[in-house]
């Protein structure tokens, strides 16, 4: 059992008091301690009970897992500029009391968040309270990799701070948290779904098809939206646990704001960065799994030849590989595509790594790469255009990065797909597809619903 109850944490908020009052300004902490290991589910329910914003993050492997409580520093910008979010955390860093003996593990001050689709978009009410990009360091961070749990507690220390109440409210916060009970998960219960517009939405492919044979343009990705109703509240760690232990080789995501929650399970890595080595993944070409292996392997060998989608996949390929190019000494991209096998779904998948120069972030990276073809289209300010002007759907952060980031901007972002928005007891799920020249209304929606599939079985309902 590793003991904590030795954790300094009034010494360390005295000591950045006196830190506070000799700059005249508030001091950043931030306080990392190994733990007892811990749930991440049991620990993203007991922060209910502190009225909190939470957030959830899995990586693909499930080795690193991330559960936020409560927003000890929130970065927000309505334009969703990356420059200003890469300032406004160097400034939040400058004043800083960071006490991590762990920083060899993903600990200490991190940001978690997201950025919109398109941050030209006006926010209406489906996406009220996203808008823009949003970033925020919880005040209780639970780390789990593999077997280890560590606990970073993040708070502003001001010069007129009463230490002994700031300390109190945290000690006892933080042991609601890794002392509470085993999760007791309520059943979701879909009660009501909706399809919006599906007829327009397949007319609208036939105008994509009609713009590409006329107009310079390659591909648009079109996305639509399934509403739901549920009998009850929805249960967020409910979803969660569905997702981890059905959606294999998937991020996991959950972001929630004021009982609203962005939640998913994408297969699509944007990139990732440690210690300037970059990967990223080109995710585009989809068809189904197969109810036998000898099924699978046909779908997947079909899939492998199909010129339609081998063409959108080569799209991504592209793409990502100039963006990646213009800021790393070199970059590795294999010849051929190969599958990449989910539960529900098998994609054409293209692994890239590369070396970023010095003086490239992570940020500098997603900015490049945001958004790809696999999500926006081909070229990407066509479709862009055409996606603004057309598409029935308000897209907000569906589709967009979502991921996390350190002191030392190594971290990791995810496209958002595979994903709904949760308020209370309704539900906005999303899906897309990339519609090419002599692509099939019919196909290309019957694609969307195979996308729907695995965020609609962990609500609680299926198609």
């Amino acid at each position: 059992m590793i003991e904590t109850k030795d954790l300094d944490i009034d010494g360390v908020l005295q000591a950045a008091q006196k830190q506070s009052i000799g700059k005249a300004a508030p001091t950043f902490v931030s306080i990392t301690e190994q733990i007892a290991w811990i749930d991440p589910i049991q620990f993203f329910q007991a922060g209910k009970g502190l009225q909190e914003n939470r957030m959830f993050w899995s990586s693909a492997d499930q080795s690193t897992q991330f559960v936020g409580i409560g927003d000890a520093v929130l970065l927000q910008n309505q334009d969703g500029s990356y420059h200003q979010l890469t300032n406004e955390w160097e400034q939040v860093l400058k004043n800083s009391w960071v006490d991590n003996p762990y920083d060899q593990y993903k600990t200490g001050p991190i940001a978690f968040g997201g950025f919109p689709f398109d941050s030209d978009e006006k926010v209406n009410e489906l996406w009220k309270g996203f808008e823009g990009s949003q970033f925020r360091v919880p005040t209780f961070l639970l780390t789990v990799e593999n077997d280890s749990a560590f606990l970073t507690t993040t708070v502003y220390v001001k010069e007129e701070s009463n230490i002994d109440e700031l300390s109190a409210d945290l000690v006892t916060k933080r042991n609601q948290l890794i002392h509470a009970p085993e999760p007791i998960f309520q059943k979701n219960a879909i009660v009501l779904k909706h399809e919006v517009d599906p007829v327009q939405w397949r007319e609208l492919v036939v105008k994509v098809t009609d713009t590409i044979e006329q107009d310079d343009v390659d591909k648009i990705v079109l996305a639509r939206e399934l509403q739901i109703e549920f009998e009850d509240i929805c249960d967020i760690g409910q979803v969660l646990n569905t997702l981890k232990n059905t959606q294999e080789h998937s991020f996991v995501f959950a972001w929630e704001k004021d009982d609203v929650c962005f939640v998913g399970a994408t297969p699509e890595r944007l990139v990732k960065v440690d210690n300037q080595q970059l990967f990223s993944t080109c995710l585009a070409g989809t068809s189904p799994r197969g109810k036998s292996l000898k099924e699978d392997n046909w779908y997947g060998q079909q899939l492998l030849n199909d010129q339609k989608n081998r063409e959108e996949h080569q799209f991504v390929v592209d793409m990502i590989k100039s963006a990646v190019h213009s800021c790393a000494k070199y970059v590795e991209i294999p010849d051929q595509p190969s599958l990449y096998r989910l539960k529900n779904l098998q994609h054409l998948y293209t692994p890239v790594k590369a070396e970023l120069k010095k003086g490239y972030t992570l940020l500098d990276v997603v900015e490049k790469l945001h958004p790809t073809p696999a999500l926006c289209g081909f070229p990407r300010e066509s479709s862009l255009a055409f996606i603004r002007k057309f598409e029935l759907l308000e897209r907000g952060w569906y589709g967009a990065p979502i991921g996390w980031f350190d002191q030392h901007f190594n971290g990791e972002f995810a496209v958002a797909i595979r994903s709904a928005l949760i308020d209370q007891d309704k539900a906005s799920l999303f899906a897309g597809c990339g519609v090419v020249k002599g692509s099939d209304p019919e196909i290309e929606y019957q694609e969307t619903n195979i996308k729907f599939t695995p965020m609609l079985q962990a609500l609680g309902g299926s198609l």
